[in-house]
């Protein structure tokens, strides 16, 4: 296995945990449970760097403003294919 393969292998592992969690991290938004548990503190640290500016700039758009419905996830999931596209496209032109 090439440096290439194992480093496209590894980004792709970790865009899939992170959109994995930002998906669980919805699931539990919609369950009555604890927000000190010590799983949802596990998820919520690994989605809020991602969510939290991308939330600040949908609040500050014309449309976000008054919202009831959270479109951070959506955008997240995007953003999140788009970085590991280019990532990948990198290292395959290496």
């Amino acid at each position: 296995m090439t440096i290439q393969a194992i480093l496209i292998t590894a980004i792709r592992i970790f865009f899939n945990i992170l959109e994995f969690a930002i998906l669980i991290r919805c699931i539990l938004s919609w369950l009555p449970i604890n927000r000190n548990n010590f799983f949802y503190n596990i998820i919520y640290s690994l989605t809020e760097p991602i969510m939290a500016p991308i939330r600040k700039i949908i609040d500050r758009s014309p449309l976000g403003g008054g919202m009831m419905i959270d479109f951070s996830p959506v955008i997240a999931y995007f953003l999140i294919a788009i970085v590991e596209t280019i990532l990948i496209s990198v290292i395959y032109a290496l």
